[in-house]
């Protein structure tokens, strides 16, 4: 990409979660629940004598993305690392939980999550663990009736349950800068040591867990630019097609097969991992 082309370009990553969410709909249609005026924080951080913030780091926007009824579910990565707790996941859930309402009342209403998180909220343990389940439960029931577009950009990436929720959606897009695992690079290293997996090593990172890595091995459905517009009009096409025949998290036998043709007997390069599961899962 020229210098001028990089100067022009309105970059996704760049924005915060409100402003996300507001890109993504029809202008004029952006419409915020249970926004910060609503002062509904976390009671937990409180008590830990860490500050809270008015939205819980969740942003709720309900509108229209190319006419159609959409609502936009985007975490913030500034805050609290986009951990999931209480307030935050309750947000998500609820506000899919309705959407599929909208669906079984005639009303075909859409969902788009933007992932920036680290998972659950550790000071919130538990309570952050079950408000993950009912999101990953939410999603299941909505892409019954609608699609359920994922879009992790950066800088945070998507992991821990989180990433399991993303694996649920109907479709997932990925920026290059956009990283997606279970576990993060420093958890990896601390509990199979630096042998394993260096956390230094930021071409190992993406060559592994990057947005291009997990597109080539169909974890994920599309890897766009850094551009408000692209990702816009990816999340746009991926709506159009309408829910899938078959979704991602059903191909568990597929995905089950190429993991069993994986050589133990030594670390599998990134290139390797990639032609793994792109000819397994063709």
């Amino acid at each position: 990409m020229s210098i001028e082309a990089l100067l022009q370009r309105d970059s996704f990553i760049e924005r915060g979660a409100r402003s996300r969410a507001e890109a993504l709909l029809d202008p004029g249609t952006f419409r915020e629940l249970v926004g910060p005026f609503e002062r509904i924080t976390s009671p937990w951080l409180a008590m830990q004598n860490l500050v809270t913030q008015a939205d819980d780091g969740v942003v709720v926007a309900k509108g229209k993305l190319d006419g159609q009824p959409t609502v936009v579910l985007a975490i913030e990565g500034a805050f609290q690392g986009g951990s999931m707790g209480e307030v935050g996941g309750a947000k998500i859930a609820g506000a899919l939980e309705l959407a599929a309402r909208d669906n079984r009342n005639g009303i075909p209403t859409q969902a788009v999550i933007l992932f920036e998180t680290g998972g659950v909220r550790l000071q919130e343990a538990n309570l952050g663990l079950a408000a993950i389940a009912e999101i990953q439960s939410a999603i299941v029931d909505l892409r019954r009736y609608r699609p359920v577009v994922g879009v992790s950009a950066g800088t945070v990436g998507c992991y821990g349950g989180m990433s399991i929720a993303a694996g649920l959606c109907s479709y997932l897009v990925l920026t290059r800068e956009a990283r997606l695992g279970l576990n993060g690079p420093q958890v990896i290293e601390q509990e199979a040591g630096v042998a394993e997996f260096d956390a230094r090593q930021r071409s190992l990172i993406w060559g592994l867990t990057g947005g291009e890595q997990r597109v080539a091995a169909h974890l994920a459905d599309l890897c766009v630019a850094d551009d408000t517009q692209e990702v816009r009009s990816a999340v746009a096409g991926l709506f159009a097609r309408g829910v899938p025949a078959v979704h991602r998290s059903e191909r568990i036998d597929d995905f089950l097969a190429c993991l069993e043709r994986v050589d133990t007997s030594a670390q599998p390069t990134p290139a390797q991992a990639r032609d793994l599961f792109a000819k397994g899962l063709e």
